[in-house]
């Protein structure tokens, strides 16, 4: 079992927060999603998508999961439960009218993590001092920069940064994408919806998680930091060291 912490804040300028997470230790998976759409329906979307692939998470004995296809088949399965509960209701209720959420989950296992995405929330791997993103955003400008179109550094303030091209709730049918990597002793995985990178560059974040009493204590200094350098969107984080 990893040593956990987490924090979900809604900023300094927005009024209502988002995002949302959910931990479940005894099986050693981590869920973070950030909701989009008007009033409230963002919130309703990300606190959907957390609680179903919570409940199904819950209902299921995780270690008849005997491989990395088996397991990545299941987030699959309830990640595609989730997208279409949030689709439906979008399409039921005009209070729902177009919310969507992006998710980002873990799953420790026997010295492996396995990692699903969907949207740009992220997963980064800090290892040895060096931190890595394990995730790719499903972003107009991620395509852009894939395409050679654009650079990293132009994407970082690009007009159209926050424009989504896959989330949850958005259409129908959604595909996740998967990643599997060995883990080892002093390992920290991170977790974080956009509030915290696109506020804390990855050094910064790398340095405040190594400088941190435990994970909990990471948590915390790293939204007080996406706060102080602005706080321009709700911020959720996990940090899960092994």
């Amino acid at each position: 079992m990893a040593q956990i912490g987490f924090k979900c804040d809604r900023g300094v300028v927005r009024a209502n927060n988002e995002d949302a997470c959910f931990v479940i230790p005894s099986v050693d998976v981590y869920i973070v999603a950030d909701g989009v759409g008007g009033n409230s329906s963002g919130e309703v979307a990300s606190r959907t998508a957390v609680s179903e692939i919570a409940l199904m998470v819950n209902d299921m004995d995780m270690k008849r999961l005997k491989t990395a296809e088996e397991i990545f088949g299941f987030f699959d399965k309830v990640i595609s439960s989730a997208n279409e509960k949030i689709y439906q209701m979008g399409r039921s209720e005009r209070a729902y009218r177009g919310m969507a959420t992006t998710v980002v989950a873990a799953y420790l296992r026997s010295g492996s993590a396995y990692i699903a995405n969907v949207g740009d929330s992220r997963a980064y791997l800090l290892r040895k001092g060096k931190i890595k993103r394990v995730t790719t955003d499903h972003t107009y400008v991620n395509e852009l920069v894939a395409k050679g179109v654009i650079t990293e550094a132009e994407a970082a303030t690009h007009e159209q940064r926050n424009v989504i091209t896959r989330a949850l709730g958005a259409e129908p049918e959604v595909k996740p994408d998967f990643y599997k990597f060995r883990v080892f002793r002093e390992d920290v995985i991170i977790l974080c919806s956009d509030g915290l990178y696109g506020e804390v560059s990855e050094k910064d974040i790398a340095d405040i998680v190594l400088s941190s009493d435990d994970m909990n204590d990471a948590s915390h200094k790293l939204v007080e930091k996406a706060c102080s350098e602005g706080g321009r969107d709700n911020i959720t984080v996990v940090c899960l060291k092994i």
